[in-house]
């Protein structure tokens, strides 16, 4: 997250666990035209998955929240209030999250390129907490991306395992030898011609 991200998170996070939920991160995206605020909101994990998120939450948030931006004023000029559910491609703000998702394939973009590059998509193998970085697996390589150079991540859903996409089918695979399809014959399995 942005400095002001980060400091806008801070001042709201108290507000929405008044209300029982989580607040995950905050984007901040200034424009010329207004700037866009999104708060990501998620019930406590404790409470996952018998409870989800759902329109209701989202307004009573951006209720709450409105009120206590309009008192403390952390954004100067025009600005549009977003307050949204993670969705199946959640975006991970905290090593903590990151944690929270080992296993799983993430899209990272960078702010400064590692490697000769900015952008990775690969599997959270673990933290590593001293070194305040995330440990990937990125074509078949452990990679270690300091948290601090992370702009942007995301988590790539599983489609096949949630049910929105078909499985792909198993390749045959070579055919051995002396295995291959006989045609019919006329003949029974008795050797002799069958009447047609």
């Amino acid at each position: 997250m942005s400095e002001k991200a980060t400091e806008i998170a801070n001042l709201l996070s108290p507000t929405v666990e008044s209300l029982g939920l989580e607040l995950l991160g905050v984007e901040y995206l200034p424009a010329p035209g207004g700037a866009t605020l999104r708060l990501y909101i998620d019930v406590p994990l404790a409470e996952q998955p018998e409870r989800v998120i759902n329109v209701d939450d989202c307004e009573r948030v951006s209720r709450e929240v409105s009120a206590q931006l309009d008192v403390e004023d952390p954004i100067s000029g025009n600005y549009t209030l977003e307050v949204s559910s993670p969705g199946v491609d959640r975006p991970l703000f905290t090593l903590e999250q990151f944690a929270r998702h080992a296993g799983e394939s993430a899209k990272i973009v960078l702010k400064l390129a590692q490697d000769g590059r900015r952008r990775f998509q690969g599997e959270i193998l673990r933290i590593d907490a001293e070194a305040g970085a995330v440990v990937f697996a990125v074509d078949g390589k452990e990679v270690q991306i300091g948290f601090d150079n992370i702009d942007k991540a995301r988590i790539l859903p599983d489609w096949v395992a949630l049910g929105l996409a078909p499985q792909k089918p198993n390749k045959p695979g070579p055919k051995k030898p002396g295995h291959e399809k006989k045609k019919p014959s006329n003949e029974s399995a008795a050797g002799k011609p069958r009447a047609e």
